[in-house]
């Protein structure tokens, strides 16, 4: 499923490029999507499949394990700023979203009028990335212009070896829509064959398995990043990922088909991704540099949270 995602990326990226659509529109829209993509489709399938503990959980413990464990390991290997620029505006974002995420939750069902304000904050985000980018550009004396977006692509865009052929960039398209939603489905039908032999709720197994798995590719690049001494760009993926899963991952998801909330994450989970949230705006408003006690305490946390899931489903 990952992989797909990342083949629907690039595909899209080498199309947006070849019809000239702007660097950072690609950037805020196909690139963000796109690596969302595998959370979005097994939120729908497990939504679809009345799995909602697996649709939600995927979420929430994405989030938790994007603060705690994204954060913490790459804190492991090197001290990790969090000044980078915009991150205590952002993070206060995600924290206002969380919290009204939260709020929302505690209606019992996430529905289609929910999901419309989470689609409706996450175009102010959205245009707020695009304001802020253009200024920043305009301070340094870079033109806001097409051309001159694609004249540095490589700067705006994270993504290595997208495809110059037009049929290529085609097919990985093409295997991207097929294989996400079958890789989705093979998602949904492990995590709920694992809740059933191991005694545990689907929330459980969203919570943790399905919710770890969708985390992967950021703890993946959290820890090349600090290998490669750029770990300064921790802060600013997690935000994004945090914001694009609540707003976007939760927000399509809701429109398209009501999701009760299980009483489990309302108890538990939901203040932890809370407590999460807070913390990741103190590291950026107080503009911390992580290092390897932050990294302990942020893992070990993580290694509790896990704990605590399971201890509280066999209560």
């Amino acid at each position: 499923m990952i992989f797909a995602g990342d083949l629907l990326v690039r595909g899209a990226v080498s199309i947006a490029k070849a019809l000239g659509i702007p660097t950072l529109i690609i950037g805020l829209t196909i690139v963000a999507f796109g690596t969302s993509a595998p959370e979005l489709f097994i939120s729908l399938s497990a939504a679809f499949d009345g799995v909602s503990g697996v649709a939600i959980g995927n979420v929430v413990g994405s989030n938790i394990a994007n603060v705690l464990l994204v954060m913490g390991v790459p804190a492991l290997i090197a001290a990790t700023p969090c000044d980078e620029k915009g991150a205590h505006r952002n993070a206060l974002f995600m924290l206002v979203v969380s919290v009204i995420f939260a709020a929302l939750c505690f209606l019992g069902t996430l529905n289609f009028y929910a999901g419309i304000g989470l689609l409706i904050l996450l175009v102010i985000f959205l245009a707020d990335s695009v304001r802020a980018t253009r200024k920043h550009k305009k301070e340094n004396g870079v033109s806001t212009t097409a051309e001159a977006d694609d004249d540095d692509d490589e700067d705006e865009l994270d993504v290595e070896s997208v495809p110059e052929n037009k049929l290529v960039a085609t097919a990985y398209i093409l295997f991207g829509l097929v294989g996400l939603p079958l890789g989705a489905q093979l998602t949904i039908n492990g995590a709920t064959e694992l809740a059933s032999s191991w005694g545990v709720s689907d929330a459980v197994i969203g919570l943790t398995v399905v919710a770890l798995g969708t985390s992967l590719p950021e703890l993946a690049t959290t820890v090349m990043a600090a290998i490669r001494q750029h770990s300064a760009v921790a802060i600013g993926n997690v935000i994004g990922s945090n914001v694009f899963n609540l707003l976007a991952i939760m927000g399509i998801t809701v429109t398209v088909i009501p999701i009760p909330v299980p009483e489990q994450i309302l108890v538990y989970d939901i203040w932890v991704m809370l407590a999460c949230a807070v913390l990741l705006y103190i590291f950026a408003a107080k503009r911390l540099c992580l290092g390897k006690v932050w990294g302990i305490f942020l893992s070990v946390a993580y290694i509790a949270y896990i704990y605590g899931v399971f201890a509280l489903d066999f209560i």
